[in-house]
């Protein structure tokens, strides 16, 4: 069964256009699921059924997984067994009838005001990597764009003038971002001084770059938001997910339409976006009991 793989990662890569991570975490899971069927003695695909399949979740159930990493392994193998389907690998998808346990609600992690002025204030503008990692946060924040869409930004897709960004997001679905003064002259620096050095003579139509003048991966974000923190001294951390989580927060909290900010983010579904109204209602929650002189006994 395993000699599947390789055909399933070039169709996640090639046709699907997943992120890396994607498909590494796919893989990952649909080999841990092909191994469990193979020791219970099942050699072909066209063999698993619905409850060898609930079999495995209870598997992982007992391994102590928690329900958001359960989700991830059903879409692993719900791709993969439509896959299978489609190739006639097999004639039924024992999928069908599995359904996903209910995520415990959890509101996304979110930066202050205050805090996220403390993180812009980190990097020094005056070298070529301060530029560079300046740009980079004020994008990820003024955005809210993903990492992945940050790393496949090309020249072209940067239209300083308009103030807009052309961005491929997942299923390589196009939109439209808009961005203010403040990202624009950042950017310009970055375009101007900080990517010229880092280029050192190179060519390349990729925005952002490493220090050797090699595009920029979503592990070298990471560890730049990672060194700002440290340089900072800061006593929280932050990944790039938080800098999008806390866009979307700010622009409700500052007024912004609901399906405004559902656009902006890419989101498909209006349902996904509407969990940043209950950061932003606890938010205000928290100003209005701390400021109301009546609002505790």
């Amino acid at each position: 069964m395993l000699n599947l793989l390789n055909s399933f990662e070039r169709y996640l890569r090639v046709e699907k256009n997943d992120s890396e991570y994607t498909v590494k975490n796919y893989i990952n899971d649909v080999v841990v699921f092909l191994e469990y069927m193979t020791g219970n003695h099942i050699s072909k695909v066209s063999e698993i059924t619905y409850d060898q399949v609930r079999s495995y979740l209870n598997y992982l159930y007992t391994k102590g997984l928690s329900k958001s990493s359960v989700s991830r392994n059903l879409s692993a193998l719900r791709t993969f067994f439509k896959w299978l389907l489609r190739e006639g690998e097999i004639e039924s998808n024992p999928m069908v009838l599995v359904t996903s346990p209910k995520k415990d609600r959890t509101l996304p992690t979110v930066l202050g005001y205050q805090d996220m002025e403390k993180i812009l204030e980190i990097p020094d503008a005056s070298t070529p990597l301060g530029q560079r990692d300046l740009a980079i946060l004020e994008m990820l924040y003024s955005t809210g764009i993903r990492v992945g869409e940050l790393v496949s930004i090309k020249l072209s897709d940067l239209h300083l003038q308009n103030r807009m960004l052309t961005i491929f997001g997942k299923g390589r679905k196009e939109r439209n971002v808009l961005f203010g003064d403040v990202l624009c002259s950042k950017m310009t620096l970055y375009m101007k001084d900080g990517r010229e050095k880092l280029l050192k003579g190179k060519s390349s139509d990729i925005l952002f770059l490493n220090h050797y003048g090699n595009p920029l991966t979503t592990r070298g974000v990471e560890d730049i938001l990672n060194r700002v923190i440290q340089k900072g001294s800061l006593d929280f951390s932050i990944h790039p997910h938080i800098l999008r989580h806390t866009f979307a927060t700010h622009m409700l909290d500052n007024g912004a339409d609901l399906k405004v900010v559902q656009e902006l983010l890419g989101h498909e579904n209006l349902s996904t976006t509407q969990i940043y109204t209950h950061v932003s209602n606890e938010r205000l929650r928290s100003v209005y009991l701390n400021a109301h002189p009546r609002a505790r006994e």
